[in-house]
C-alpha cells in the first residue's frame, strides 16, 4: 500500500475577502474530489484572504499510479482559474 500526500501552497486571485477565497476553494476542491477521488484539506492560511496552505491525500496499491495521479492534480491545479500554485512538495508513505 502506498499513501501519497501533497501539500500545495497557492495564493487566491481577485480574493477580497474570507468570502471570496472560500467560493474559490469550494470550486476548486469539489472539482477535484470529482475528477481524482482524493481527499483535500485546507490545513493552513485559513485566516488569510489571499493565500492557502492545502492538503491532498491519496491511497493505492501501486506507488507510481499514486505519483501520476499527484501530478495530475497539480497539473491541474496549475490551470485552474483564480489559483496561483506558489509551490507544492510530494511525499511517500
Amino acid at each position: 500500500m502506498s499513501v501519497g500526500i501533497l501539500e500545495v501552497v497557492a495564493r487566491i486571485e481577485g480574493s477580497h475577502s474570507l468570502k471570496d477565497k472560500r467560493m474559490v476553494l469550494k470550486s476548486l476542491k469539489d472539482r477535484l474530489r470529482n475528477k481524482f477521488n482524493i481527499a483535500i484539506s485546507e490545513v493552513g492560511n485559513q485566516d488569510k484572504w489571499q493565500s492557502t496552505q492545502l492538503c491532498i491525500v491519496t491511497v493505492n496499491s501501486d506507488k507510481r499510479y499514486v505519483n501520476c495521479l499527484l501530478s495530475k492534480v497539480v497539473e491541474f491545479m496549475q490551470k485552474f482559474s483564480g489559483i496561483e500554485l506558489i509551490d507544492y512538495h510530494m511525499e511517500f508513505i
